[in-house]
């Protein structure tokens, strides 16, 4: 025992050690302050703090969120933390409750103890469902003869909503599909797993694009919770070959890019899940070679940065234009990079997905 003691203090204190000189403490721990005011606060709170001078604007934010955390405990949980505040408040100047103090302490540590242990818990399930959601995905860049293909999904939280999947339909014949969850987090990856696997389930079924889609919408609307829904995108693709069918259920519509010119393609049909009947129309694309087709979520245009504003389609129109023959994974390197950049310390918001079709 005191042989394991003597190995395992060391680490805590080195980690200490480590959390002071690597610090970037003040920029960590404004980030954590911004993330919490966004999470807890409603949108009439912040207009009403954002009129108000600095001062009482600080008070009011910590009471605000000293409420809520309140109201957010368990009852007993509650009582503790109050019983804790007070008892550590009362005998800030009276060094004959001592004792009091101590126990007031106590218990705020111990309320802090079983609210970190919910978390861990939570992050331990997250942690094993990440890993099963990236055994699902498919490879980055897959091969089909006469193509350049690049595949990414980048989760907002522990597990996504995105769905970034490719399927070899026969020899020479393949989908390529993107769909995004409406929603964050492990329902909207939950949805996605089901979503992926019914889409699998009937890929052979269907020569149609359009009656291929009638079908998921057909499966999903009945499936899910009736607020829920799913963009789907999916392309049927064959190897050296630049004629591709296509069909578009509410995604953001994907973009061509020729010789540093770009083509949005028109918007497709109503969204998974929306209705029961909806009815897809499949669309043809004729592409020559070196040319890119992007499709992707939105998470992409709709990154924030610290001041609240949105990526948006023309700053990613414009990064498209300036490219001079690049690869797949080229290009969607530049995007992710320039995404990085102008977000800077921001938390992500939502999940942010890419594919990336280059015929060669």
């Amino acid at each position: 025992m005191v042989d394991t003691e003597d190995k395992e203090e060391p680490r805590f204190w080195r980690t200490v050690r480590d959390d002071i000189h690597h610090g970037d403490f003040k920029r960590t721990l404004s980030q954590d302050f911004a993330e919490l005011k966004e999470y807890y606060l409603s949108k009439r709170q912040k207009e009403r703090l954002a009129e108000m001078g600095w001062f009482k604007r600080f008070i009011l934010t910590f009471f605000w969120l000293f409420k809520i955390l309140l109201l957010r405990l368990s009852s007993a949980r509650r009582i503790l933390l109050l019983i804790g505040i007070v008892l550590f408040f009362l005998t800030i100047n009276n060094n004959n409750n001592s004792k009091l103090y101590l126990i007031g302490g106590l218990i705020l540590l111990f309320v802090l103890m079983l609210e970190l242990k919910d978390k861990l818990l939570a992050r331990d399930e997250l942690s094993e469902g990440r890993l099963i959601q990236q055994a699902l995905m498919p490879e980055r860049a897959p091969y089909v003869a006469g193509w350049e293909l690049w595949l990414y999904t980048r989760p907002a939280n522990d597990v996504g909503g995105d769905l970034v999947d490719f399927m070899e339909i026969s020899e020479n014949h393949y989908y390529v599909t993107m769909a995004d969850i409406s929603g964050k987090g492990l329902g909207a990856a939950l949805l996605m797993a089901k979503l992926q696997a019914t889409v699998r389930a009937f890929t052979h079924d269907f020569q149609s694009l359009g009656r291929f889609a009638e079908k998921i919408n057909h499966i999903f609307y009945h499936d899910v919770p009736s607020n829920s829904f799913a963009s789907l995108i999916c392309l049927e693709l064959k190897s050296n070959s630049g004629d591709v069918q296509l069909i578009n259920a509410g995604h953001a519509p994907p973009i061509i890019l020729r010789e540093n010119k770009t083509t949005e393609l028109p918007k497709g049909g109503s969204a998974i899940g929306l209705l029961s009947d909806s009815v897809y129309h499949e669309k043809s694309l004729k592409l020559n070679k070196g040319n890119l087709l992007l499709i992707y979520s939105d998470g992409l245009t709709d990154a924030r940065n610290l001041k609240g504003e949105f990526f948006g389609e023309q700053r990613l129109l414009n990064i498209l234009s300036q490219q001079k023959n690049p690869s797949a994974q080229e290009l969607g390197e530049k995007i992710l990079k320039a995404v990085n950049v102008f977000i800077g310390d921001t938390r992500q918001y939502d999940d942010l997905s890419m594919i990336i079709l280059k015929l060669v």
